[in-house]
This record gives C-alpha cells, sequence and structure tokens, in this order.
C-alpha cells in the first residue's frame, strides 16, 4: 500500500530536500587547469578568460586556476594525468596525442584532403558527429577518464619562422624544421624535410642552441609572446600542416560527474564562449603582429608554390596508410570527407564572395601586392 505524507510531515521531507539544494548551491568546487602553453601565451590567456566566464556565471561556486605548461606535469603528459586524477583538467591539443591513437590528429589537424578547414571542421564538431565521435575516441576506445572539450579553433597555421630564407623545396629540406607530431610531422618527413616535434617550451631554447633552423607554432600574435620573431627573420604565412588546428579542454570524468548539473551548463556555455573569443580575438591579434613585423623590418614571405602539390601528395600516402591501418581512423577521416562535400556548394561559394569582399576593398584603398 502507497502512504501519502500530509500535513507536517510533508513539509519536514520537503525541508529538508530545499535544505539539501541550498547547500549544494552554497558548495564551492575548484579545478585547477595545467595548459601546455606558457602564461605568455595568447591561448594561456584565452583559456584564462574561459575561467572567469564560468566563475562569474556561477556566482563564484566554480574557482578555476589555470597553469602554465610544466606546473605540474609536461606538456604531453596531460591527458593521462587528467584521467588519472593527478591533474583536474588540462588545456592542449588533440594531436598531441596521435602516439596513442592516430585518431586523435583529425580532432585537431585535419589532413588537408578531406577538403575541411577551419569553419567546416567547428561545424563538423558542434552541428555533426563530431563531438560524438571524440567523446568514442577518448572515453570508449582508449577507456580514459576524461570529458573533452574542443575550445580554441586557432587555425590556420603559418608554415613558420626561418633561420634563412628558402626558394624551393630543395632549399626546405636541408632545414631542420620544428613541425608538430603526427601526419602533419609525418608528412614533411615523406617530404624530405628532417622535422621534429617538439613542445612549445622547448622551440626558443633549440633555436637559441642551433638544434633547429626554423619552427612552426600557432600563429603570428602567439609566435611573438613565444620570442620566435626575436630569433629568427623569416616568416612564411602560408602553411597546410595545420590548416585546422584546436585546442582542446579536457576535464577528469570524476570530476565531471560530481559537478552539479547547472555547473556543468556553466562550463559548457562558457567554452562555447572560448569558441567564439577565439575566432574574434584571433583575426585582431595576429592582424596586429603580422603589421608589427613588417614594420620592424622582418620578413614576411609566401611560401613557394611547388610546397603545396608536394604537400598534398606526400600527406595522401600517409593518411592512406593510416585509413587502411584503423577502423576508427577511416570512420572518423570519412565522416569528416562526407561533411565538407556536404557543405562544399555553399561553404565555397561564401568564401569566394569574403575574399572579393577583403581584395576589392583592398584594391580600392591601393593596398593591393604588385
Amino acid at each position: 500500500m502507497t502512504r501519502t505524507l500530509t500535513g507536517a510531515g510533508a513539509i519536514g521531507i520537503a525541508a529538508v530536500f530545499a535544505a539539501g539544494a541550498l547547500h549544494a548551491q552554497d558548495e564551492t568546487y575548484t579545478i585547477n587547469i595545467q595548459t601546455a602553453v606558457p602564461n605568455s601565451s595568447l591561448y594561456f590567456k584565452l583559456t584564462e578568460d574561459f575561467a572567469e566566464r564560468a566563475e562569474a556565471m556561477s556566482g563564484g561556486r566554480l574557482q578555476i586556476e589555470v597553469l602554465p605548461d610544466g606546473a605540474e606535469v609536461s606538456a604531453f603528459e596531460i591527458l593521462d594525468a587528467v584521467s588519472n586524477g593527478v591533474i583536474d583538467a588540462g588545456y592542449a591539443w588533440p594531436h598531441y596525442w596521435s602516439g596513442k591513437h592516430s585518431a586523435f590528429v583529425l580532432f585537431s589537424n585535419v589532413p588537408a584532403s578531406t577538403g575541411m578547414d577551419q569553419p567546416s571542421l567547428m561545424s563538423w564538431y558542434y552541428a555533426g558527429e563530431g563531438r560524438e565521435l571524440y567523446t568514442e575516441l577518448v572515453q570508449e576506445v582508449m577507456g580514459l577518464d576524461v570529458v573533452p572539450f574542443l575550445v580554441q579553433p586557432m587555425g590556420p597555421d603559418p608554415l613558420g619562422w626561418f633561420s634563412r630564407p628558402f626558394e624551393s623545396m630543395e632549399e626546405f629540406r636541408s632545414i631542420k624544421y620544428r613541425a608538430p607530431p603526427g601526419i602533419a610531422g609525418q608528412t614533411y618527413n615523406a617530404m624530405g624535410v628532417p622535422a621534429v616535434a617538439m613542445p612549445g617550451g622547448d622551440i626558443v631554447p633549440s633555436a637559441q642552441r642551433g638544434t633547429i633552423d626554423a619552427a612552426e607554432w600557432i600563429g603570428p600574435a602567439d609566435d611573438k609572446n613565444l620570442g620566435l620573431s626575436n630569433i629568427w627573420e623569416y616568416y612564411y604565412l602560408q602553411g597546410l600542416h595545420q590548416q585546422t588546428d584546436v585546442g582542446e579542454l579536457l576535464i577528469n570524468g570524476a570530476l565531471w560527474e560530481g559537478l552539479p548539473d547547472d555547473l556543468k551548463a556553466i562550463i559548457e556555455t562558457a567554452a562555447l564562449a572560448n569558441v567564439a573569443m577565439t575566432n574574434a580575438t584571433n583575426l585582431h591579434e595576429n592582424a596586429l603582429a603580422v603589421r608589427d613585423y613588417e614594420e620592424q623590418g622582418i620578413n614576411v614571405l609566401d611560401t613557394p608554390e611547388e610546397y603545396y602539390d608536394l604537400f598534398i601528395e606526400a600527406q595522401n600516402e600517409v593518411v592512406q596508410d593510416y585509413i587502411d591501418g584503423d577502423e576508427f581512423f577511416a570512420r572518423v577521416y570519412n565522416s569528416q570527407a562526407d561533411f565538407a562535400e556536404m557543405v562544399y556548394p555553399y561553404h565555397s561559394r561564401v568564401i569566394a564572395l569574403q575574399s572579393a569582399v577583403v581584395n576589392g576593398a583592398a584594391e580600392v584603398r591601393g593596398e593591393t601586392k604588385e
């Protein structure tokens, strides 16, 4: 028989639940985010922006501290450290974990052969099946106790900084070059470029010692913050190795499950706001940095034309091996290629319009290159 409480009994139980809810709303949750970038980085500051927005929206119930590269663990240890609860949360790039599973690279540095650029990748992730596939990779395929968010679309990345200019791929092949890990670095190796991977914090010391002759990092503004413009004076803006590049927030799964639903929603909303802030900040800060470089006498150069065909040819061969070798990689790659094909008839026309607007206005101002 079911008994229904009325009167004082019902009021008492309601009061207990109300007190519990109020207690939950008063509780403070502390999260430390260990990043893979120095605190001088533009993307460190954007991660701080995420933290400040989440704290403000939570009324102070979320207290988030952002830590620089190496504060607790090294950059390449962040994913495992988050999963194991050594750190609460991390900020890095999916391609940093390419050594664990080849498909990680597809959520940050999508091969050019898919036809995806940065806007279409973010659309695939949030409006297509990208987020579902990434969660599957992290939690089911890899068995990690991590909740991932793609938060900072920063591509395309420049080819990078060089100790001397080059006019052909033959000359490029004589240059010791820092490249991202995974498919990007393997593509350069397949092209005959002696590319090596290293975390951002190691680039400047390696350049100063002469261990490397050239390096790519992220973009004009962050390269300046890292100090690359103080070492080399030849800067090539166009590269295909990371025509898409996305920073991620990784949160320990047990910590995430322990958060009230409203704080989870606040973190998700702050993550989406971080996507918008990164898009806005990238264009503004990178444009200012390029202007400053040119005023300082830095040689801002165009990449030789032969680079593009040779890169795509080499990358297609590298990628095909991954497609043949791993079912999950193939499933994600095909999902991206199908999405890019679907949006192409519209997206390509919009890109052409935007280019016409920008270039047309430049011609009126007399700013086009001769």
